[in-house]
């Protein structure tokens, strides 16, 4: 039961998220980043650790409205929306704890990571 309740927060905040995003309102798509992600850590102890937690908090602190682990167990990324006056602060503070910045932008086809070797 706490389990299907979970994932119905997260449907709810999925269609929340796409109704900020259709009127343009990205810091509202940057807030239910947060909530999603405090709900989606409820569901299990696996979801984080001690660095990504230290990360999150860092992130929050330093200018990012939310941001959400991305990719598959055991690597990804962690993804952080923030105004872009915040944003060196953000990367400054990210490089801090060996993070690297890499942006993003929001298109139709999917998600696309391009990394240069």
């Amino acid at each position: 039961p706490e389990v299907i309740e979970n994932l119905h927060q997260v449907k709810e905040i999925g269609l929340e998220t796409r109704a900020a995003l259709e009127k343009g309102d990205v810091d509202r798509f940057g807030e239910l980043l947060d909530v999603h992600w405090e709900i989606k850590k409820k569901r299990s102890s696996k979801m984080t650790d001690p660095f990504i937690d230290e990360c999150y908090e860092l992130a929050r602190r330093t200018g990012a409205l939310g941001g959400k682990l991305v990719g598959a167990g055991g690597g990804g990324f962690l993804m952080f929306y923030c105004n872009n006056g915040d944003k060196p602060r953000l990367c400054q503070a990210m490089g801090k704890v060996n993070l690297k910045p890499f942006n993003f932008h929001l298109d139709f086809e999917g998600a696309k990571i391009l990394v240069n070797m």
